[in-house]
C-alpha cells in the first residue's frame, strides 16, 4: 500500500495587516477619485496584485519624476525617505502614504536614535525599497549590514552610542546571527526598543518551522522580489524540507517536483492573495494531493486604518454622491 498523499497548509500565510491596508488604499482611492492612480513603485511585491491594480487603472512608477505635476500619487507600503516627500512637495502632487505602521516605526527609531547621536547598523538586504526608505532618515549616520562580510567594515565614532535596527521582512533566524556577529565587534551595541521584524514575517517563519521537517516539498506562494516570501523558501530548507520553491502561480509547479514526494507544506508571502493559494491547492488536488490538513501556529487578529489622506475624503456608507 503506497503512502498516502498529504498537504500541511500553513497558517498564517498571505496577506499581512499592512500589505491588506495599502492594497486596499489604491483600490479605495481609485474609487474615490478616477483612474489615473499614480503609485511609486509596486504597492506591495506581488506580480498578480500589481497587474489586477494596473487592470482598474493603476499607474506605477519607479520615482515620483514621472508622475504629473499636481496628479495623485500613493507611496507603497515599503516606505520612503524624506527626499521623496520633499521632491513629491515640489511637484505638488497629491499624496496617500500607504507606508506599512510597522516600517514607519523603524523610520521613527532611525530619526530619534540619530537626534540622540547613536550609529545606526541597519540590518537587511542593499537595494530593497524598505532599506532605502529608512536610511534616508538619517543618511550620514546609518550603515547597512547587508552580510556577515558587512560586519568586519562598519566604522562607528562612539563604541558605546551604537544601536542596530532592521528591515521589517528580514529571517528573524539570520537577523540574530547577525545582531551576534555585531555584538561581537561591539559589546555594548543597544537593540531596538521593540522588535523591528514583523509579527507576519515571524508568524509564517515559525509555522513553517513546525511543518518544514514533515514535509517532502514546501511550495511557497510568492513572488520573487519579495523578501519575505524568498525567506520562507529558505526558512523551509533550514528546518528540515527536503526541497523548497517559490511560485506565483500554480502552472509555475514542475511535476517533477513531486517525484517521491508523499508530503507537501503549502504556504504564501505576506503579499500574496489566498486565490493563488487556492490555486496551488486545486492543482495539488489533481494530482492526488487531495487531502489537506491546516496546521496553525498563531491567530491574527490586528488591522490598520486607512491613510489619514485617504479617510478624510472617504464618503461614509450609504451616503448620497454629489
Amino acid at each position: 500500500m503506497s503512502p498516502t498523499k498529504r498537504v500541511l497548509l500553513a497558517r498564517p500565510r498571505g496577506y499581512c495587516a499592512g500589505v491588506d491596508r495599502a492594497v486596499v488604499t489604491v483600490e479605495k482611492a481609485l474609487e474615490q477619485y478616477g483612474a489615473p492612480v499614480y503609485v511609486r513603485k509596486q504597492i506591495v511585491h506581488n506580480k498578480h496584485v500589481v497587474a489586477t491594480l494596473e487592470s482598474r487603472g493603476a499607474i506605477f512608477v519607479e520615482e515620483t519624476d514621472e508622475v504629473p505635476e499636481g496628479a495623485l500619487v500613493v507611496f507603497s507600503a515599503h516606505g520612503v525617505s524624506p527626499a521623496v516627500h520633499e521632491e513629491a512637495a515640489k511637484r505638488e502632487l497629491r499624496v496617500i502614504d500607504a507606508t506599512c505602521p510597522l516600517v514607519t516605526k523603524v523610520h521613527k527609531e532611525a530619526r530619534k536614535f540619530a537626534s540622540e547621536g547613536y550609529d545606526i547598523l541597519l540590518i537587511g538586504h542593499r537595494g530593497h525599497e524598505e532599506v532605502e526608505g529608512t536610511q534616508g532618515e538619517a543618511p550620514d549616520v546609518i550603515q547597512l549590514v547587508h552580510d556577515a562580510s558587512d560586519v568586519d567594515r562598519v566604522d562607528v565614532r562612539d563604541p558605546e552610542k551604537v544601536i542596530w535596527l532592521s528591515q521589517t521582512t528580514l529571517s528573524v533566524d539570520e537577523t540574530l546571527e547577525t545582531v551576534d556577529l555585531l555584538r561581537r565587534r561591539f559589546p555594548l551595541m543597544s537593540a531596538p526598543p521593540s522588535d523591528d521584524i514583523c509579527y507576519a514575517t515571524q508568524n509564517r517563519q515559525e509555522v513553517v518551522k513546525q511543518i518544514a521537517a514533515d514535509c517532502d516539498l514546501v511550495i511557497v506562494v510568492g513572488s520573487q522580489n519579495s523578501s519575505n516570501s524568498v525567506r520562507l523558501v529558505e526558512v523551509a530548507l533550514d528546518a528540515g524540507a527536503r526541497t523548497s520553491y517559490l511560485v506565483d502561480f500554480a502552472h509555475e509547479i514542475d511535476e517533477a517536483w513531486l517525484a517521491d514526494v508523499n508530503t507537501v507544506g503549502v504556504t504564501s508571502g505576506a503579499s500574496v492573495p489566498e486565490d493563488l493559494v487556492e490555486g496551488v491547492l486545486d492543482w495539488l488536488a489533481q494530482r492526488g494531493y487531495a487531502d489537506v490538513q491546516e496546521f496553525t501556529a498563531a491567530t491574527e487578529t490586528l488591522t490598520f486604518s486607512l491613510p489619514k489622506e485617504l479617510r478624510k475624503d472617504l464618503r461614509p456608507a450609504g451616503s448620497p454622491q454629489v
